[in-house]
């Protein structure tokens, strides 16, 4: 049986030296690997041989085809330790359970009825803006995004959080990679000024959750929101329970970080790419003047904006927020000619897949075109994953492709953005794929 040594990958002379260099750039690490010693690649990663795995039939059989063979790789389990077990961490029989009990909640009727609450939000965004002015429209897009979630998640009670939530939230996800590496366990022990202010931060979500249940438990109604839903919600293929608030808190705060902060950042780098690319933004308001005219958009107007998806479409494949995915397997697997014993951590990277030119010609393009003909509910298999595949895939995509549309189409309507002259534009890959340094944009409002 081959072992993770055999697989090709760079040599490690020195103790640590893999390390150091994923941590300075752990993205570039992971490209300057594929495209060096190919579709399966191992490193050393502290005391630890590391998988990364790049094609996309591979990748389809650890997320789809044999994916009752893999669970989550963790490092530290820092994740694990805010989020708990939700549906982000949760394993087995616990996480399909919690699917089942969570899964009402996005169905699709249920999804729709929040579009016109993203389109309000939006469009008070767009009356907060002034002609001419210069804005991170990293921080709007949170903003907004954040705005959104709490109320559909929470209802009306939770607005008054929202600022101190999305601090939390920030501060979990600035902090977190350092926390998921060797010794982790050790640092968070440690009364370093960092692991107090992780704590500090998961003591704030904890206190404002645990109470917004604690009233809704006292309410016993239907608010509309998603929390409503999992209050009601029983495991009706199951033991026929309902979640406790142990659980409830577990998803409501999983819930609550991804469904804002993957799509925030997916539609700053949407509009940092419609100001570089002036011919795809011109055909993006031509389409939007000619489906929508003066109106705002609707639910219903979404399967007719398909350059509007396309281009939120083509911004996923280029930078994907949920930029990397990591996987263990249960026991020895085959892929390709080798085999990976039983407990290999293997790295799957969304951003490295998605720019292999064998499957996005000129790959690194902005060419929202080409989902004309393959479009996102039939895209190449496992060649295309923004939000994962298989039995662990985002549960709320419907809800993520529905508000990202809508906030692009409202916000394009009466506006352009364009990058403050000289302003750095980088990869920040923490949990999610930030824009190191923010992205400024100046406004000009669109003569309609």
């Amino acid at each position: 049986m081959a072992t993770t040594t055999a697989l090709p990958g760079p040599p490690s002379r020195l103790p640590g030296v893999h390390l150091l260099a994923f941590r300075r750039d752990m993205l570039g690490f992971l490209q300057h690997l594929s495209q060096t010693y190919g579709d399966v690649a191992t490193f050393q990663l502290g005391s630890e041989r590391v998988v990364l795995l790049s094609h996309p039939e591979h990748i389809q059989d650890v997320l789809v085809t044999h994916h009752r063979r893999f669970i989550k790789a963790r490092r530290g389990d820092v994740s694990r330790q805010f989020l708990g077990e939700g549906l982000l961490n949760s394993e087995g029989d616990t996480h399909r359970r919690q699917r089942r009990l969570s899964q009402p909640a996005f169905h699709r009727q249920r999804v729709a009825q929040y579009g016109a609450m993203m389109t309000n939000y939006a469009t008070r965004l767009s009356q907060e803006w002034q002609d001419g002015d210069s804005i991170d429209a990293a921080a709007a897009m949170m903003r907004v995004t954040l705005a959104i979630a709490a109320k559909t998640l929470f209802d009306a009670e939770v607005e008054s959080d929202a600022v101190v939530i999305g601090r939390a939230i920030s501060e979990l996800l600035e902090l977190s990679p350092r926390f998921s590496l060797p010794f982790a366990a050790v640092l968070l022990r440690l009364p370093l000024p960092s692991s107090r202010r992780l704590r500090q931060a998961q003591q704030v979500l904890d206190t404002i959750i645990y109470r917004i249940i604690e009233e809704r438990r006292a309410e016993a109604m239907d608010h509309g929101d998603l929390l409503s839903m999992l209050l009601l919600a029983q495991d009706e293929t199951g033991d026929q329970t309902s979640m406790t608030d142990r659980q409830l808190h577990d998803e409501a705060l999983t819930l609550l970080l991804a469904g804002h902060e993957t799509t925030a950042v997916a539609l700053t780098w949407t509009w940092y790419l419609l100001s570089q690319h002036p011919e795809v933004e011109a055909a993006l308001h031509a389409e939007l003047d000619a489906v929508l005219g003066k109106r705002l958009p609707a639910v219903a107007d979404l399967p007719n904006l398909c350059y509007t998806r396309q281009v939120f479409a083509e911004a996923l494949r280029l930078y994907p927020p949920a930029w990397l995915m990591t996987r263990r397997n249960l026991d020895d697997f085959r892929v390709g000619k080798y085999t990976l014993p039983a407990r290999t951590f293997i790295m799957i990277s969304p951003y490295i897949t998605h720019h292999d030119a064998r499957f996005f010609p000129d790959p690194n393009a902005f060419q929202p075109q080409r989902w004309a003909s393959v479009s996102p509910d039939n895209r190449p298999r496992s060649g295309y994953f923004p939000f994962g595949g298989g039995p662990r895939q985002c549960i709320g995509e419907s809800f993520a492709w529905m508000e990202g549309m809508l906030l692009l189409a409202t916000l394009a309507q009466q506006w352009q953005l364009r990058l403050v002259p000289d302003h750095p534009v980088a990869l920040r890959p923490l949990v999610t794929l930030r824009p190191k340094y923010g992205m400024r944009m100046i406004l000009t409002r669109r003569q309609i």
